[in-house]
């Protein structure tokens, strides 16, 4: 009786089920199969991303996406971006669901809009979530190593050298070089950044918290 009622003071979001499987399907793929994939997709002249542009007639728009030194980041990031979307939409639904319904209720009486709940309730009660979130973000930014290798076709191709992030500059120093001392003081310097970014972020987005 007690989970009956619970469940029924809690907010449903619609189609949350859906929409769970269908954006975080990329998730469960690892890593260096979605970069495989994409790899292919970016292909120039077999790649399907610069096929349909051809099929709609803007030939114009077709490059060489993963040498482009204009595009080659933009275009890993897009990659990155699709395969972890799905994995803060769940966080962010499971965080949404534990907002009491009554809250909505109590607004829709006082004449709120769809807006208005959004920012007065939804966004203070999941700051929490939110702010975790930034944080993880913010350190798997600093890593991105993965993706830019595979994607580009590896560590020391033209498209790796210029989408070269932190940890791929790293990775060239230490295995390409040899300079090890140097990549070690790299690897530092990067636990320092994440650390110190951590604790901005964590003082810049601290406000009240709100319990129910």
């Amino acid at each position: 009786m007690f989970q009956s009622t619970n469940a029924r003071t809690r907010q449903q979001v619609g189609g949350a089920g859906f929409y769970r499987i269908v954006y975080f399907f990329p998730q469960i793929i690892p890593a260096v199969i979605v970069g495989i994939l994409w790899s292919y997709v970016y292909t120039p002249n077999i790649g399907l991303l610069n096929g349909v542009l051809r099929a709609a007639g803007l030939e114009g728009l077709t490059r060489s996406w993963l040498t482009d030194p204009g595009v080659v980041l933009w275009a890993i990031a897009a990659v990155a971006i699709w395969s972890s979307v799905g994995f803060y939409m769940v966080i962010f639904l499971a965080s949404m669901q534990t907002i009491p319904t009554s809250f909505y209720e109590a607004a829709i009486l006082d004449g709120a809009t769809r807006w208005t709940s959004f920012k007065d309730i939804t966004f203070p009660l999941i700051w929490d979530t939110i702010r975790t979130s930034i944080i993880y973000l913010a350190i798997a930014a600093l890593d991105f190593f993965i993706l830019v290798v595979v994607v580009s076709g590896g560590s020391t191709t033209t498209g790796a050298r210029r989408a070269e992030v932190a940890a791929l500059y790293l990775y060239n120093q230490a295995f390409d070089s040899s300079r090890w001392g140097y990549a070690s003081a790299i690897g530092v310097v990067l636990l320092i950044l994440t650390l110190l970014l951590s604790v901005v972020i964590m003082r810049a987005t601290r406000r009240e918290t709100y319990e129910f």
